[in-house]
C-alpha cells in the first residue's frame, strides 16, 4: 500500500480539481446538472482513482486504476474544450486548464509505464 498524498501526480490532479470547481462556478445555472456536474465528476475521478489504486496490493491493480485516472483526464480535456467552445471559459482559463491537464496526463502515462515495467 502506498501513500497517494506523496505522489506529485496526485497533488497536481487534486489542484486541477480545485481549479475546475473554481472556473465552473461561473457556468450558467442551467448547466448545474449537466456540463458543470459532469466536468467536476470527471476531474474528481482522477485523484480519486490514483488514491484508490494506491490502496491495492498489486502493481497490476495499481496500473489499472492509473489507466482509469488517465481516461478521466481525457474526459476532462474534452469537457473543458466544449466549455470553451460554448464560451463558458475564456481563452486564458481554457489555456491554463489545457496545460494542467496535459501535465497530469503526461505524469500519469510515465507512472503507468513505470508501474507496468517488469
Amino acid at each position: 500500500m502506498k501513500d497517494y498524498r506523496k505522489l506529485v501526480v496526485w497533488d497536481k490532479a487534486h489542484k486541477l480539481v480545485l481549479s475546475i470547481y473554481n472556473v465552473t462556478q461561473a457556468f450558467p445555472k442551467e448547466e448545474r446538472y449537466g456540463l458543470t456536474s459532469q466536468i467536476r465528476r470527471a476531474a474528481t475521478s482522477t485523484p480519486t482513482n490514483i488514491a484508490e489504486g494506491c490502496g491495492k496490493s498489486t502493481q497490476k491493480d495499481f496500473a489499472h486504476y492509473l489507466e482509469i485516472a488517465f481516461a478521466s483526464m481525457q474526459e476532462v480535456q474534452y469537457l473543458s474544450f466544449l466549455s470553451f467552445e460554448l464560451k463558458y471559459l475564456d481563452a486564458l482559463a481554457f489555456a491554463t486548464l489545457e496545460n494542467n491537464i496535459d501535465e497530469v496526463k503526461a505524469m500519469l502515462m510515465r507512472l503507468i509505464q513505470k508501474v507496468r515495467k517488469p
